[in-house]
C-alpha cells in the first residue's frame, strides 16, 4: 500500500493534453456527431464522457426544476449543460475559456429555443467573475483532471454557490500510482492530462468546505463508452481521414488505446461526485483552513 498523500503534494503523474479548440470545431462535424451519438447518446460536440443517462441522473439528483439557477464549469459546446437547462426548464450559465465551444454553445442555446435562460461567460473556473452566492447548483463533468489548480477551483465553486448549495461533477482519477516505466508512460500517452489530485477527492472537497452526499463509481460506463468510441473510429476509417488526417487520426487512435489500457490495468478510474456546500456558519473556518494549508505547501 502506497502512502497517502496530501493535497499539496505536486502531481507525479501528467497525461497528454488536449487541444480543446480544435475538439471543438472538429465535433461539430456530421461524422463526428454520429460517433458521439453512438457512445454517449448526445449530439452536441461533447469532449467529456458524461452519457445521456449520466446527464438525466444528473437533473434528477440536483433537484433542477425552473427558476433554479445552475453554474455549469467547462462547458465546451454546452454538453451536458444545455441538455439538463432544456430537461428541467432551470436558468443555466455556461463558462469555459476557449471561444469555439462558447461560440457553439450559445448559438445552440438559440436555435433550442433557450437562449432567454443560457447565459454564456468565457472564465477560468479558479477565478469565476461572479457574486458570492449566486447560484442553487453547480456542476462540472471532467474539469478537474484537466486543471492543476483543482482546491482554488473547488474554493470557488463553494464561494459563488449558495448556502446548502449541491454541486455534482464527474473526474478521471488515478485508481493507483504507477508501479514502472512502462505504466507511466502509458499514462503519458493517455488522458486526461492531470488525474493526480493529490489525495482522494473526498478528502479534496472536505477541505474546501464541501460535504459529500454520494459517490459513483462510473468507471465501467467509461470503459464501454471507449471501447465504442474506438469501434466506431475503426467502422469508419477512412472517412475520419479524410476529415482529420492521417496524423491526426492515429493520435486520437493512440490516445483512446492508452486511455483504455490504464483503465484494464487499474490505474484510472472515473467518479461522480454529489456534494454540499457547508453552512455558512463554517465557511470562515474552512476557507481560512484551506487558505493556511495552501501558504504552508
Amino acid at each position: 500500500m502506497t502512502a497517502q498523500r496530501t493535497c499539496s503534494s505536486p502531481p507525479t503523474c501528467i497525461g497528454a493534453e488536449c487541444d480543446f479548440v480544435n475538439e471543438y470545431e472538429v465535433g461539430q462535424s456530421p461524422l463526428m456527431l454520429e460517433i458521439e451519438q453512438c457512445v454517449r447518446g448526445s449530439v452536441y460536440g461533447a469532449t467529456s464522457w458524461t452519457t445521456r443517462a449520466q446527464a438525466e441522473a444528473t437533473a434528477a439528483r440536483l433537484r433542477l426544476v425552473p427558476g433554479s439557477r445552475l453554474l455549469d464549469l467547462g462547458s465546451g459546446a454546452g454538453w451536458p449543460a444545455l441538455f439538463v437547462a432544456q430537461l428541467t426548464g432551470c436558468e443555466v450559465v455556461i463558462t469555459d475559456l476557449p471561444l469555439s465551444g462558447l461560440r457553439v454553445a450559445r448559438a445552440r442555446a438559440a436555435s433550442e429555443g433557450i437562449a432567454d435562460r443560457c447565459s454564456v461567460f468565457a472564465a477560468d473556473g479558479a477565478a469565476l467573475p461572479f457574486a458570492d452566492a449566486s447560484f442553487d447548483r453547480i456542476h462540472h463533468a471532467d474539469v478537474l483532471c484537466c486543471m492543476t489548480n483543482k482546491r482554488e477551483m473547488l474554493l470557488e465553486c463553494r464561494r459563488v454557490g449558495r448556502a446548502g448549495a449541491d454541486m455534482e461533477f464527474s473526474v478521471i482519477s488515478l485508481q493507483r500510482e504507477p508501479t514502472s516505466g512502462d505504466e507511466r508512460r502509458l499514462l503519458e500517452k493517455s488522458g486526461p492530462p492531470y488525474p493526480d489530485a493529490g489525495a482522494d477527492y473526498a478528502v479534496l472537497l472536505d477541505q474546501t468546505g464541501w460535504d459529500v452526499r454520494e459517490r459513483f463509481d462510473v468507471t465501467a460506463e467509461f470503459a464501454r463508452c471507449m471501447d465504442v468510441l474506438l469501434e466506431e473510429f475503426d467502422a469508419r476509417r477512412d472517412a475520419l481521414i479524410d476529415l482529420l488526417g492521417q496524423r491526426d487520426y492515429a493520435d486520437r487512435v493512440e490516445r483512446r488505446l492508452s486511455t483504455r489500457a490504464a483503465v484494464s490495468r487499474g490505474l484510472l478510474k472515473r467518479e461522480v461526485f454529489l456534494a454540499r456546500n457547508r453552512e455558512r456558519s463554517m465557511r470562515l473556518g474552512v476557507l481560512s483552513h484551506a487558505v493556511d494549508g495552501d501558504s504552508r505547501s
